[in-house]
């Protein structure tokens, strides 16, 4: 399955990446910034991915979240290309029968098995430029 973001340039650092559905995404890395860095994009797409799964899995267990947020850090190498080095995922939950063990494991299956930015992350990806 193949996905396209198309990305134009507004000026400055900012960027505007539209996907095929048409839904937008302002890219900023500008002095007075108007959108998040694409630093800040990654881990909000790692954030958002594991948190679908997350409410997925209490959803089939018939566990209603009460309240669910993720909050995500990461720390990025001194020197170029400045990577991140380390992400850390919080998982804050709370509902009715929510336990710590059954967030706990939620957590642990999406980022092991569920979320495609936890495992693009992880994995060597082949990244083709081509200049037209």
């Amino acid at each position: 399955m193949k996905k396209t973001l198309k990305v134009t340039w507004l000026g400055e650092q900012r960027y505007l990446g539209v996907s095929e559905s048409g839904h937008q995404l302002l890219i900023d890395n500008s002095p007075v910034k108007i959108g998040v860095s694409p630093m800040e994009a990654l881990l909000g797409a790692l954030a958002t991915c594991t948190a679908y799964d997350v409410v997925e899995i209490f959803k089939k267990r018939r566990t209603p979240l009460s309240s669910y947020r993720i909050e995500v850090e990461g720390e990025r190498a001194e020197t170029d290309p400045k990577r991140y080095t380390h992400i850390l995922v919080r998982h804050i939950a709370s509902g009715e029968g929510v336990t710590p063990e059954a967030l706990e494991k939620a957590a642990h299956l999406s980022h092991e098995k569920y979320c495609s930015v936890a495992a693009s992350l992880n994995s060597e990806i082949v990244v083709e430029t081509k200049v037209e």
